[in-house]
């Protein structure tokens, strides 16, 4: 195994994780600039009014998004299992 090799696994699990951090964060964006700017308008500062549709708008993101994520993850993971015999040089 080559520091190619190694550089390659790493760069595919970092582009990985990404994809599977996206819908989260960007749900928890999305929400969090919402309901900044409805505190902002009425000015109600009140830390459970950010904190509730946020945490709840990611569960439902997770929701919709799980499937996706678990065969993302488990397409990941066979893949880099079928890599092994080359990565080991022909074991």
């Amino acid at each position: 195994m080559n520091a190619n090799a190694v550089l390659d696994i790493c760069l595919q699990a970092m582009i990985v994780a990404a994809k599977l951090a996206a819908p989260v964060l960007v749900t928890a964006l999305v929400v969090g600039l919402a309901i900044s700017l409805l505190q902002s308008i009425t000015q109600l500062q009140e830390a459970t009014l950010s904190f509730v549709p946020k945490a709840a708008a990611v569960a439902v993101a997770l929701i919709v998004c799980g499937h996706w994520m678990i065969s993302e993850m488990v397409t990941f993971t066979n893949d880099l299992f079928a890599k092994i015999p080359s990565l080991l040089g022909g074991l």
